[in-house]
């Protein structure tokens, strides 16, 4: 397996060995499937201090020189492999030596750093079995601003050795961009060219990490078709949408899959009870595993819903905070969150629990056995999104027998199938607007359904029943990368025939 196309995955966190958010699990995911289709794909990422050395099987490549606007440094460069996926990991203690991945006052320049010492070092890649010659990707498949500069890199680098490959850039989310001024550009050589606007556009918007990626790939594509389209809108486009519409024919979408091997209820070793879709009644047993481990009245027959989110604007936390509040005056109903982020957010929720501390459980933390346990046992799942590139959470609760209750927005549009009013097809409930008047409808439909047993357990076997498995996505960014490769080829061909005398 792996011996086809050759592609080389970039990110800066990957599950399990640095994790942050859906971008980890994504990359953690995605290799391995492209290796089931035959793909040769393999992952460069940085060494952050977060990750377990000891665990891994590190092997020295090469430390290469690095040139930086403060002098010359060295990095060293690893390879190692997970679940049969060959990683790069590139090692420099004063950039990626740090107690955290993000939020550092340098990152722009630590993940530029992170892409010059990736193009240093692409000619001291290992060769292949039986063969001389050092791996060379024919795809580099860029994800999320941080590792868009190896494109703004190559526009000046001609003769490298990765100037001809193929490039897909992959936004999980666009509201992340890499802002970045003509100070920093000059100060680290960013190419004059790479920094231009394209025609009729605002003079400063290839200014961001986020920019050039879009700029400078031969396919962009987002992580789901809905978010496609609204990437496109300036409701949604955080300033680029401009741009994005003047690249919408390399524009492109392929919806996030669920690892399946890692995220089954059939053999998940955070839960008390497995289950499959034909011993469905066994998940009763979760229910009340999370209601004792929540503090609640053990109640199974009581309608309980769950929420494991960042605590942010995003998310809708407050849209919840808010739509409870009467929900749990009128209503025989619980619910448990699981999450930490905007003080604001947690103060709401706070005074939520305060006022109900019988019929709410809130957990400012995470905790990935509670959260699988939520999953698992809760009757439906909260995702009030005012935007949402994919999601995870959605897939996980339709997986797990958890009915979700989405605002009809990017991937959560395209996973979600709202239940028509006989409960006979759809396998959630879904809102428009994004106002804890809509959130509370579609609660209240949720708890109408609940209250039919038959229908309710035909609702959560179509949610189980449906694939988003990474095969399915994987076999989707192989006819990308074929597609990036076919662009990159008529690009050169063009070029050729313009410089002919």
């Amino acid at each position: 397996m792996g011996n086809g196309l050759p592609v080389l995955i970039t990110a800066v966190e990957m599950s399990p060995l640095a994790k942050v958010g859906g971008l980890a699990d994504v990359i953690g995911a995605l290799p391995r499937a492209l290796r089931r289709l035959g793909v040769d794909a393999r992952v460069a990422l940085p060494l952050h201090r977060v990750i377990d050395r000891e665990a891994l099987n590190l092997r020295p490549v090469a430390a290469v020189p690095v040139l930086t606007p403060d002098g010359p440094s060295v990095a060293r460069l690893f390879e190692t492999s997970l679940r049969d996926v060959p990683i790069y990991l590139v090692e420099n203690e004063a950039f990626f030596g740090r107690p955290r991945i993000y939020a550092e006052e340098d990152d722009l320049e630590r993940w530029l750093y992170f892409c010059d010492a990736l193009l240093a070092a692409a000619p001291r890649l290992p060769p292949h079995r039986g063969s001389a010659d050092g791996w060379r990707p024919s795809v580099l498949h860029l994800n999320e601003w941080h590792t868009a500069f190896l494109g703004s890199r190559l526009l000046a680098a001609p003769s490298h050795p990765w100037a001809s490959c193929a490039r897909v850039y992959t936004i999980h989310n666009l509201a992340l961009q890499g802002p970045f001024d003509q100070a920093f550009g000059r100060r680290h050589g960013l190419p004059i060219a790479a920094l231009m606007a394209p025609p009729d556009l605002e003079p400063d918007i290839a200014f961001s990490g986020m920019a050039q990626g879009i700029l400078w790939s031969d396919v962009v594509s987002t992580v789901s078709p809905t978010y496609a389209r609204e990437v496109q809108t300036p409701q949604f486009g955080a300033g680029l949408d401009g741009l994005l519409r003047s690249r919408g024919d390399r524009l492109a979408a392929v919806l996030n899959g669920l690892d399946y091997d890692i995220f089954d209820p059939a053999c998940d070793p955070h839960i008390p009870a497995s289950f499959n879709v034909d011993t469905l009644d066994r998940r009763v047993e979760n229910k009340k595993a999370l209601q004792e481990r929540a503090g609640l009245p053990i109640q199974p027959q009581v309608p309980l819903a769950g929420m494991v989110t960042r605590l942010y604007d995003q998310k809708g936390s407050d849209l919840v905070a808010l739509a409870f509040r009467r929900l749990l005056v009128e209503r025989d109903l619980q619910l448990v969150v699981l999450g930490m982020g905007d003080p604001a957010h947690e103060r709401m929720l706070s005074d939520l629990r305060h006022a109900f501390p019988q019929k709410i459980a809130l957990v400012l933390d995470f905790d990935e056995a509670l959260a699988q346990l939520i999953y698992a046992g809760c009757d439906f799942f909260l995702m009030p999104s005012r935007f949402e590139p994919c999601g995870l959470g959605q897939l996980i609760a339709l997986r797990y027998g958890a009915v979700p209750v989405v605002r009809r927005t990017g991937g959560l549009a395209d996973t979600v199938q709202d239940c028509d009013l006989h409960l006979s097809s759809g396998t959630g409930f879904t809102f428009e607007a994004a106002t804890a008047q809509e959130l509370e409808h579609a609660v209240e439909r949720a708890l109408a359904a609940h209250e039919n047993p038959t229908a309710w357990r035909s609702l959560q076997i179509r949610g189980m029943s449906q694939d988003f498995s990474w095969d399915r996505a994987a076999g989707l960014y192989r006819d990308m990368y074929e597609r990036a490769l076919n662009l990159r080829q008529e690009t050169a061909s063009a070029a050729a025939e313009r410089d002919q005398p």
